[in-house]
């Protein structure tokens, strides 16, 4: 009987880019309908998008300083962008 080729569970970083851009863009299409704003919607989603990756990668025991791309980059980028947005939310007065 034939075997199966040993795939390997990881991405290569294009993969992991592309759908870290089409999350994104994803995302801002949502905050652009928010009702709080798009400054505060797209931080709530930013916020949702880093426990979820965090819990992703918890879940699949991938290697938080690997040296492929994985979730737990996914959760830094995120978490950046998170604070460039609420830099700019917090710093408008109300």
């Amino acid at each position: 009987m034939a075997q199966l080729p040993n795939l390997s569970r990881e991405l290569r970083p294009a993969q992991v880019l592309i759908r870290f851009f089409v999350r994104m863009s994803i995302l801002l299409a949502f905050a652009a309908f928010a009702s709080i704003g798009f400054a505060r919607g797209l931080g709530a989603l930013l916020w949702m998008s880093i426990v979820l990756c965090a819990v992703v990668g918890t879940m699949r025991r991938e290697p938080p300083f690997g040296a492929a791309l994985n979730h737990w980059d996914e959760t830094v980028a995120y978490a950046a962008v998170f604070a460039l947005v609420s830099s700019f939310t917090h710093s408008v007065p109300a």
